[in-house]
């Protein structure tokens, strides 16, 4: 029993070698003198610049930081103004999705809808959104069927919202347009 306790030892031992010796960590790169720059910012600069490191913070390129807002993005805000009067369970800007609970005026008994607003990009356009409105038919309150409506509906809320955000996106350049006066006498702007 010592003699294979003892093999054991000398096998995890060789293992553990083997796995040392494989790893990329403790192998070293032999370099001319000249080739690493002695400055610390210069070496991190260097590596940074050969991929082999990374930033979490870039101050050059960030200075003030960019911020985007739920409120600032048109066709977040055209959709919830459109859909302002159903009960929302998931808004989540991150994600890019907003999805409404059930839905019923009272007029129609047994029946509501539901709808799910993804998107797709940023940008005020026909195929920025995918809209899906479900609409589900209860004879009693046990006995319900769900189906996807792809009427006429889908088509209102896609015009509705992109016309609304189409708006805010005109107010929002006409707000943040600079207005140049220009001198009689040369071709340079006055701010």
């Amino acid at each position: 029993m010592n003699q294979l306790s003892h093999f054991y030892k000398i096998l995890t031992f060789f293992v553990f070698l083997l796995t040392l010796s494989s790893c990329e960590a403790l192998k070293y790169k032999k370099t001319k003198a000249g080739e690493v720059p002695i400055n610390a910012d210069d070496r991190v600069a260097k590596n940074i610049e050969e991929g082999r490191g990374f930033r979490l913070f870039d101050n050059e390129k960030n200075k003030g930081g960019t911020f985007d807002f739920a409120s600032s993005n048109e066709l977040w805000r055209a959709t919830l103004d459109t859909i302002d009067f159903m009960p929302l369970v998931s808004a989540n800007y991150s994600g890019g999705i907003i999805i409404t609970d059930w839905y019923n005026d009272g007029k129609s008994s047994g029946q509501s809808v539901k709808i799910s607003v993804r998107f797709l990009t940023n940008e005020v356009r026909a195929d920025a959104l995918d809209i899906k409105v479900f609409t589900k038919n209860c004879e009693t309150t046990i006995d319900c069927k769900v189906s996807e409506n792809k009427g006429t509906l889908v088509t209102q809320l896609t015009k509705s919202i992109l016309k609304k955000a189409a708006i805010y996106e005109k107010e929002y350049r006409a707000k943040n347009k600079k207005k140049y006066e220009y001198s009689k006498g040369g071709d340079r702007p006055k701010e």
